[in-house]
């Protein structure tokens, strides 16, 4: 059975939750307070992706956006749409928020806007990559766009992806889970 105001096993004890019982706070304020950090990562990430939404939404508008051949083009359209769709998902945690206002979710809304982080930080990982690709094409030659774009592509998923989860093997370990 769950406590309806917080979607946790009756009794309050998340099990997910490292930190339960180490802290003196409720499950409702544990919540509150991931809900809290959830907003600030999307702050911090939102502005970044809005700018370069922008940015793209600009580019056809330029002169020598006309000089792209069919690559560059398809690249930056595909790239613009993903951007789109990055901004798109760091801001659906509002419209979620907004539709479960008052409602005793809040355990649903922290687990949706936390899938929703995660899926938009996916995409722009591929808008970041795609613009370097297309950047670098048109500045210095195909071969050149393509190994920028791949690098930049290696060190997300490094920074993104591999150290993030290997802190979290580390810390299983030692913690003895």
């Amino acid at each position: 059975m769950t406590d309806p105001s917080t979607g946790l096993p009756a009794g309050g004890a998340d099990p997910d939750d490292p930190y339960a019982g180490l802290r003196s706070e409720t499950p409702t304020e544990r919540l509150d307070r991931n809900w809290v950090e959830l907003l600030q990562e999307l702050r911090v990430v939102q502005t970044g992706v809005q700018l370069l939404t922008g940015f793209l939404l600009t580019l056809p508008f330029q002169a020598r956006f006309q000089e792209l051949d069919t690559f560059q083009r398809t690249n930056y359209v595909v790239v613009l749409l993903l951007a789109v769709t990055a901004t798109v998902l760091f801001v659906a945690p509002v419209g979620y928020h907004r539709a479960l206002f008052r409602r005793r979710s809040k355990r649903r809304l922290v687990d949706a806007g936390t899938r929703f982080a995660k899926a938009g930080l996916t995409t722009v990982a591929l808008v970041v990559a795609g613009v370097v690709l297309l950047v670098v094409d048109v500045v210095l030659g195909r071969a050149w766009g393509v190994a920028a774009g791949s690098l930049i592509a290696a060190l997300i998923v490094l920074f993104w992806w591999v150290m993030p989860r290997n802190a979290v093997r580390l810390a299983r370990r030692e913690n003895g889970d």
